[in-house]
């Protein structure tokens, strides 16, 4: 039987979760442990999904670590300023997590953990790239133009911030496994902006340092991006290069599992990756899209089935639920 979770199955979607999180920002619903932990466990109750992932968000651990940022409804995540110059990033490397800034979090992944009983937990952090790239341009960006410039036209101050965001966002992932999660995804919500050549250049070694703060765990690792088909061979060795001895690779809903499986050499299991679009698509269109990504899964090693990107927040919850027990009844 192939396992299946969502990216994004706790939230939006789901009417307990907004009854729970009325009056409630999302950052303060991340770092109150009752919340999130309630949060986290509500799609697995629902759907009968085969893992939970932790309900957070990929600037948490920016705000643990005393940057000015909030989610702007409609918007998404806002900083207080944007960092594009030297002394910018020398106001922020300086800054770490501490035990005490990351006790919401091992709460409430200890709180999860206990109430999921054999059913895993996965830790969730946002790529190294991703948050820099925040950081950057200040908000949310189509095309991460200032995010892109920075790297080339100081490229110092862009190692300096990226490997600060990796150290950062890697702890915060080390953190939710050593309090009990099973497993770790790094989320490149942004990598797709950038060609091959800068993202080898001023990404990829990023995204290995972060993932080397859980190596000695022997976690499994996903790496997963959004409109990265051009790079899943470099970021697959993001993993490796890390010391990730259970590499798995995610992939969105442009590329798939059989190509994927080709352009990774066969041997790498991989995450993905059901069209969200077709949620809404019908019964007829979405089933016979769904045994189509099994089948094309079949071509790796092992899979996890999973949308190729986020639930959107206008999902019929039931839908989520009867794409589960779809999944649950082909056998492969």
């Amino acid at each position: 039987m192939t396992p299946v979770w969502f990216m994004r199955q706790a939230g939006r979607s789901l009417p307990e979760y907004r009854a729970l999180r009325e009056g409630t920002t999302m950052l303060d619903s991340c770092l109150r442990p009752d919340m999130a932990s309630e949060i986290t466990l509500q799609p697995v109750r629902r759907h009968g999904v085969d893992a939970g992932i932790f309900f957070s968000d990929i600037v948490v651990p920016l705000r643990l670590a005393g940057v000015e940022v909030e989610i702007a409804p409609g918007v998404g995540p806002v900083m207080g300023q944007a960092y594009r110059t030297p002394d910018d990033v020398a106001r922020l490397v300086d800054r770490e997590l501490t035990p005490d800034a990351l006790a919401p979090i091992t709460e409430a992944v200890a709180m999860t953990v206990d109430a999921l009983g054999s059913t895993p937990l996965i830790g969730f952090a946002g790529a190294p790239f991703t948050l820099a790239a925040y950081l950057v341009e200040g908000r949310p960006s189509r095309d991460h133009l200032a995010a892109r410039a920075l790297m080339h036209a100081d490229p110092d101050s862009w190692a300096r911030l990226v490997e600060w965001a990796a150290d950062l966002t890697g702890t915060f992932l080390r953190a939710q496994v050593l309090a009990g999660a099973s497993a770790a995804q790094l989320f490149d919500s942004w990598a797709g902006s950038l060609s091959l050549a800068d993202y080898l250049g001023g990404a990829q070694g990023a995204s290995t340092r972060a993932l080397a703060h859980v190596a000695d765990l022997d976690v499994p690792a996903i790496h997963f991006g959004t409109g990265t088909g051009h790079l899943l061979p470099a970021m697959l060795e993001a993993v490796t290069a890390a010391g990730i001895t259970h590499p798995v690779v995610g992939v969105d809903y442009r590329t798939p599992l059989d190509e994927a499986s080709r352009l990774l050499g066969g041997t790498t299991p991989l995450q993905g990756n059901i069209d969200p679009a077709l949620l809404a698509a019908g019964d007829r269109a979405l089933e016979a899209h769904v045994r189509d990504v099994l089948h094309r899964g079949t071509a790796a090693p092992a899979h996890v089935a999973n949308l190729g990107h986020g639930v959107p927040p206008d999902t019929d919850p039931t839908v989520l639920t009867r794409v589960v027990e779809l999944i649950h009844s082909v056998r492969s």
